[in-house]
């Protein structure tokens, strides 16, 4: 497949590691303290409604419906109401503001992508430092000037305006980029002669949830969904459209090629051409697993779509293709994935052949300079082979220790493959490898100060509720104490078969260095030992996800690295839910509870936006009596209850997320101080013109790391910083 290339996530950020005593940082917060700020903590008022639903003749109030309109005056006094509490709350904690200012000294540094070759010349990501967004930079050749060929800086003064992603004409002559406002999911589509910059047309409109991907240098293909009624925030969109775009032709004119019909209709639906330009791959799904495919041969102008996989239980795509052979990525009777071959004039499933068998470890393959490349998971950390296109096992890649590799996607006719390496103590690094000799070296080398020697990480294995082993990776200082006082994060997603594997960021970094433990458990309802890990936390299974993060934590208890009152739970959108669930169940296991973005009504996320499709991880309400009862016993929004002394918590959202829709953390807020007893604060943090996180502003980000980790560590009862 061509290469697209995308936008470098801002993955860096430390923290502070300021000195303090033994004692200070140990004392906790008094009583009478406690019950001061209590005191003066007033929330606004959140008036409540009289709508009620009925459930299979069962009726549940939703006091804060009213809350779901994104558009209306009294919602958005009411956010503004709730931040003004949240940040006077936050700005009046003593070392918030020393957070903030070794975040943006640690985050000062030089960040450089892996080059992209176009055309004629080397394209590559750079972030000087406190840029709030990576600017796109050109070269002829690794020894020329780098020039500037797209500043996203400049689309916005405020930085709210973000690239999403760049992609490039057969002979590298005309770009196509798309740009996201304000965090929203919508995008604008611009076409660019690559040599001059000149704009060729009008920007291309309401483009959500799509690729661009060109058929030589005439036009590219991209998805999206016909506007709907209503608030393009929250409304519900359900049938997703694939088109094809002639280059200088007005958007109206653009041929529908796929989703126009009832018999085609799909919640997501994405096209895309092989690199050969030979083959369109169409892939039709109804939810965020599984998927029909097919392909069309591009050489034929009569050729008509073809189906290759109609079995929606499945996902199957097409890697890449050589002359009339696909080479096809499944997980069709291999949980784990597999590559498979088949010829294009016959390629549906009694036809494929093994080509990358089935194995023990997650497969995510990749190809590149001639080659194919089998990136496994073992236990959450890589492996990779390297194949050639006969099907013969080359090499294993030696990989320069215990984490994450990434990249190995170039161009069939490249001489170097790149990829990264990183852990959750190791800065990402850049290497280039020679594809035939096997040799890396380093290509970029992270400019991070952060000495990873210091730090150790362990994968530990432990025992959930049900028996279940499930794996956790623990870093934090050497030589730090196991006296069960450590501030800890434990941090988890669990779900649509996504898998958290080692990685570096500065905002964890920050945590480390200020003396935290850092702890990822990889639930059930992940990738991580493929479909049948996945499986087991979806629907009525979910609750093993929560058990899952439970168990974590009762772990790191009883391991002596950190108590209750030291201990925090971090996750977003899924994860969002994931943290709402166990803090609702497990109050007393927490100091602070930290859901971002979270799924959290889980009787009325699927008619919001998109949501519908994420029914195969959750099951909806409506599905019946037993599935609406189970989302109901663990629904954040629902499971609140009155009196509950819960963890001191800081929900953080966007008011342009349309994704997952702000509504649900904002009836979860008003829920929680309603009936929330006992003295800790129930806040939430509503960044505006913010969306479900990608491409938020560096100036944002650091801002959010201050308040998140200022808020954990007060309510740990520290009133000045560990180690301080």
């Amino acid at each position: 497949m061509r290469m697209v290339l995308t936008a470098v996530a801002a993955s860096v950020l430390m923290a502070c590691s300021p000195q303090q005593s033994a004692e200070q940082a140990q004392e906790p917060q008094t009583e009478q303290q406690a019950q001061q700020e209590s005191a003066q903590m007033q929330y606004p008022e959140t008036r409540k409604g009289d709508v009620v639903d009925t459930y299979f003749e069962t009726e549940i109030a939703d006091p804060y419906r009213w809350l779901e309109d994104d558009r209306s005056e009294e919602t958005e006094n009411w956010v503004k109401a709730q931040n003004e509490v949240t940040f006077d709350h936050l700005e009046n904690i003593p070392f918030r503001e020393k957070i903030e200012a070794r975040l943006t000294e640690l985050w000062n540094y030089e960040k450089v992508s892996a080059p992209r070759f176009e055309g004629d010349y080397i394209y590559f990501y750079k972030n000087d430092g406190l840029q709030n967004q990576y600017v796109v930079y050109r070269k002829k050749s690794e020894d020329a000037e780098a020039e500037v060929f797209l500043d996203p800086n400049t689309f916005s003064e405020d930085g709210t305006t973000s690239l999403a992603q760049l992609t490039f004409s057969e002979d590298g002559s005309i770009a196509a980029y798309s740009i996201s406002e304000g965090g929203s999911d919508w995008r604008k589509i611009i076409v660019i002669d690559a040599e001059t910059g000149e704009q060729l047309e009008e920007p291309l409109v309401d483009v959500k949830f799509s690729g661009i991907s060109w058929k030589g240098n005439d036009g590219f293909y991209y998805s999206s969904y016909d506007k709907p009624e209503g608030s393009e925030l929250s409304a519900k969109t359900d049938q997703h459209k694939l088109y094809y775009h002639e280059l200088g032709t007005a958007q109206s004119d653009d041929q529908l090629i796929f989703g126009g019909t009832e018999e085609e209709k799909h919640r997501y639906v994405g096209g895309y051409v092989t690199e050969d330009d030979r083959f369109l791959v169409v892939s039709a799904a109804n939810s965020t697993s599984g998927n029909t495919l097919y392909i069309k041969d591009l050489s034929d102008p009569d050729a008509d779509l073809v189906l290759v996989d109609g079995n929606m239980d499945y996902d199957t795509s097409v890697l890449t293709s050589r002359d009339n052979m696909l080479y096809l990525e499944t997980n069709m009777d291999a949980p784990n994935g597999r590559v498979v071959t088949v010829d294009a004039s016959n390629p549906q499933p009694e036809n494929w052949q093994d080509f990358i068998a089935h194995s023990d470890n997650v497969l995510n393959p990749s190809t590149g300079a001639g080659y194919i490349f089998a990136e496994y998971m073992v236990d959450a950390v890589s492996k990779v082979e390297q194949y050639d296109y006969d099907g013969n096992k080359v090499r294993d890649i030696e990989l320069p220790g215990v984490g994450s590799a990434s990249g190995f996607s170039e161009k069939q006719d490249a001489e170097k493959v790149f990829y990264s390496f990183t852990n959750y103590s190791t800065p990402q690094t850049i290497y280039e490898m020679n594809p035939d000799t096997g040799e890396s070296v380093v290509y970029e080398e992270s400019g991070a100060d952060f000495d990873s020697s210091q730090y150790v990480s362990k994968q530990v294995f432990y025992t959930s509720k049900d028996g279940t082993k499930v794996p956790m990776i623990i870093t934090h200082k050497k030589g730090m104490a196991l006296d069960g006082s450590n501030p800890t994060i434990l941090y988890g997603y669990g779900g649509f078969n996504i898998s958290l594997t080692p990685s570096f960021s500065i905002a964890n970094a920050a945590w480390l260095e200020m003396g935290g433990v850092y702890a990822v458990a990889n639930l059930r309802g992940g990738g991580e030992y493929g479909k049948e890990w996945h499986k087991a936390g979806t629907k009525m299974q979910k609750q093993n996800v929560f058990d899952d993060f439970i168990a974590a934590g009762e772990y790191l208890i009883d391991e002596d690295y950190t108590s209750s009152e030291r201990l925090a739970v971090r996750g977003g959108s899924n994860g969002g839910l994931l943290v709402g669930a166990v803090m609702t169940q497990r109050p007393e296991l927490f100091a602070v509870a930290l859901p971002a973005v979270g799924v959290l009504d889980m009787l009325r996320y699927h008619t919001f936006t998109a949501g519908a499709g994420w029914a195969y991880d959750y099951g909806t309400a409506e599905d019946s009596p037993e599935m609406f009862e189970y989302l109901l016993n663990y629904s954040p929004v629902h499971n609140v209850e009155e009196g509950v002394a819960y963890p001191a918590t800081l929900i953080t959202t966007g008011d342009h997320d349309d994704r997952v829709v702000p509504a649900h953390s904002f009836k979860f807020a008003a829920e929680l101080q309603e009936k929330a007893g006992g003295d800790n604060p129930q806040l939430i943090r509503i960044e505006t013109n913010a969306g479900h996180g990608a491409g938020t502003p560096v100036s944002k980000t650091i801002e959010q790391y201050s308040d998140i980790f200022g808020f954990t560590l007060y309510h740990m009862g520290y009133e000045s910083l560990p180690q301080e």
